[in-house]
């Protein structure tokens, strides 16, 4: 009989307070995090401590993942990065290297198979397993410990995973560009360049992404709003651009999806995942727009932007 379990990372702040949990029922799961790492950190963590807790078992395991990047390093890039020395193409060392390593023993002679889910799209294993991780979050931002869970009740226990003090993560100032980067692969799933070559150069969904990230984290100033946007707050009312002006650096940001809709206008939809701020889930939906369509580098404003709250 095959396992099933969904698994997932959160962090507040990327870096900041970071959680990762795996969820099969409420009888077996497991949980814990950091008081500072990534969100991809998260992620990783969840998918090798599932591994790591199930290695006794002869049974094949199916992953539920919400993150491409995290299915891809493991089933398409590492055998490439491994052959050149944990290195990625363009030479520069594979992020999250220790973590990358202990996957790449981990899944040596086991039956795993990957399958991405939709992440907030109400899929009951990944929502657990995203409650759980953003749980134990919150718990490092309270210096609280997080609530572990009970591991893998059916067959003999649970392994007993790695502190925390045995990985590390990319650490270095803020760069939603280098944030974009690393999400390239969860944000275009959907189009057939699906492979490590993302990471070279400067894409326009990728740039439009790291000012949305920006304007998450930091705030947007109101030179790069267009005079004719359209601002809709969380009420449903128009809100002034200055209202965009403060950033929300404690929220654990999904990216949802980027929509390419021509060279010179990208779609960027995120979920954001309560915060000192902004408490709760908030779907936010922005346009950015580059006015000078004879000129691919000219300035991207943001044009259009909506935030609805999720019950």
């Amino acid at each position: 009989m095959t396992i099933t379990a969904a698994a997932d990372g959160s962090a507040l702040g990327n870096p900041g307070p970071a959680g990762w949990a795996w969820y099969i029922d409420d009888d077996s799961w497991q949980a814990g995090g950091w008081e500072h790492g990534t969100n991809n950190l998260g992620e990783l963590k969840a998918v090798l401590d599932l591994l790591e807790s199930t290695a006794h078992l002869d049974e094949p395991l199916r992953v539920l993942c919400d993150s491409q990047y995290v299915i891809n390093s493991i089933t398409k890039w590492m055998p490439g990065w491994k052959k050149k020395g944990w290195k990625k193409r363009d030479g520069k060392p594979v992020m999250n290297l220790d973590l990358m390593k202990a996957l790449d023993a981990a899944m040596e002679g086991r039956d795993v198979t990957f399958e991405w889910v939709k992440g907030h799209a109400g899929h009951e294993l990944n929502e657990a397993a995203d409650a759980r991780a953003n749980a134990a979050a919150r718990a490092f931002q309270a210096g609280k410990a997080p609530e572990t869970g009970p591991g893998l009740a059916a067959a003999g226990g649970v392994s007993a995973g790695r502190a925390a003090s045995d990985f590390t993560y990319d650490s270095g100032e803020y760069d939603p560009q280098e944030e974009a980067q690393d999400q390239d692969p969860d944000l275009l799933a959907t189009l057939d360049v699906q492979q490590e070559s993302l990471a070279e150069g400067v894409t326009p969904d990728r740039e439009v992404l790291g000012l949305e990230l920006q304007r998450i984290r930091g705030g947007v100033p109101a030179a790069r709003v267009h005079p004719d946007a359209v601002l809709i707050g969380a009420d449903g009312r128009p809100v002034e651009a200055d209202a965009l002006s403060g950033g929300d650096a404690e929220a654990d940001v999904h990216v949802v999806e980027v929509l390419t809709l021509s060279r010179n206008a990208v779609l960027v939809s995120t979920h954001l995942v309560g915060s000192t701020v902004a408490p709760g889930t908030r779907v936010h939906a922005s346009l950015w727009t580059r006015e000078d369509s004879r000129n691919e580098l000219g300035d991207w404003f943001l044009r259009h932007h909506q935030v609805t709250e999720e019950s």
